[in-house]
């Protein structure tokens, strides 16, 4: 603690006014130090009591607190939170200042609403070898002309109208290795062609993918999508509606590939961006570490040397 501007004495004045007791007695080494004789009286018996330590700044905070609140009115305030009531509801229901109810609840651990509700278990899984699950997803991305004023830092050179174009993307469950093909659009004829060139993906890298997951896009529950997944002898299943989580593995492909690739530079058009897609997918499936792998990369969990077919 920090001694207040006008104090007439600090630690080190404190030890001085002990020694000079010693010597010259409590009355002159009081009038030394230019404080009571109380005062002089009241460190000499801290000293005697506690050694140098009853010398320092003590906190001048009360040791015990009159409180409004007894048992039986804490359980109502906590009855009332639990019915998720506000902080000033309660205060108007019970008589209390806004402020003690927020200490109340405080010390209850209620003070945030989000405290009632228990929180839902993270549930982690993974397949037991590659392809025996793909999740797939797509990612909307805005189409590049030309640098824009983001960039360049001028108004003038702004890109209107320039519309968007579409990542749809892969990855295996227990390899998280990764596949992107770009579209112009999310329909179903380019879900479907993304799915066969994903499937003949993996195939190369010896890899069969026996199951499929994702969300439920119009495109995923069309009739075309189903029959292709037949045809590719795919079972397919979809998220529970509202539950991006379930598909987690896809989300979090997608924030890397938005952060390492998509927006990761300045493109100077959509098509070199595009151009750049087969290098990051060859840096991500054979290089970058993976911490969900002890910090190795995809291809270390394939089955044989699929190095080559990777940074191809």
């Amino acid at each position: 603690m920090n001694s207040h501007k006008n104090a007439r004495t600090t630690f080190e004045g404190r030890k001085l006014l002990i020694e000079r007791i010693a010597v010259m007695g409590l009355m002159p080494a009081a009038e030394a130090a230019g404080i009571s004789v109380r005062t002089a009286r009241k460190w000499r018996a801290r000293f005697e009591q506690e050694g140098l330590t009853g010398l320092l700044d003590r906190s001048s905070r009360p040791l015990k607190t009159r409180s409004t609140v007894d048992a039986k009115l804490g359980a109502r305030i906590e009855q009332l939170r639990r019915a998720r009531m506000p902080m000033r509801r309660i205060a108007a229901v019970v008589g209390r200042s806004v402020a003690t109810i927020s200490r109340v609840l405080a010390g209850m651990g209620l003070s945030s609403l989000k405290a009632l509700e228990p929180q839902v278990p993270i549930v982690r899984y993974e397949r037991d070898a590659p392809g025996e699950l793909l999740h797939m997803d797509t990612k909307k991305l805005g189409r590049i002309e030309h640098p824009s004023h983001r960039v360049t830092g001028d108004r003038r050179d702004a890109s209107r109208g320039a519309g968007w174009e579409f990542a749809h993307v892969a990855i295996d469950d227990h390899s998280r290795c990764g596949f992107v093909q770009m579209h112009n659009d999310e329909r179903k004829e380019s879900a479907v062609q993304a799915l066969k060139a994903a499937v003949a993906h993996y195939r190369a890298l010896g890899v069969t993918v026996k199951r499929l997951l994702t969300d439920n896009g119009s495109a995923y529950r069309s009739r075309l999508f189903a029959k292709t997944c037949v045809a590719l002898g795919v079972k397919h299943t979809f998220t529970r509606p509202y539950r991006p989580q379930t598909n987690g593995k896809a989300e979090r492909f997608i924030q890397t590939c938005l952060r390492e690739w998509a927006y990761g530079r300045i493109w100077a058009n959509s098509a070199e961006r595009t151009a750049w897609l087969p290098s990051f997918l060859a840096y991500y499936n054979a290089r970058r570490p993976h911490s969900a792998l002890g910090y190795k990369p995809p291809a270390s969990r394939l089955s044989g040397n699929n190095l080559l077919q990777l940074n191809s």
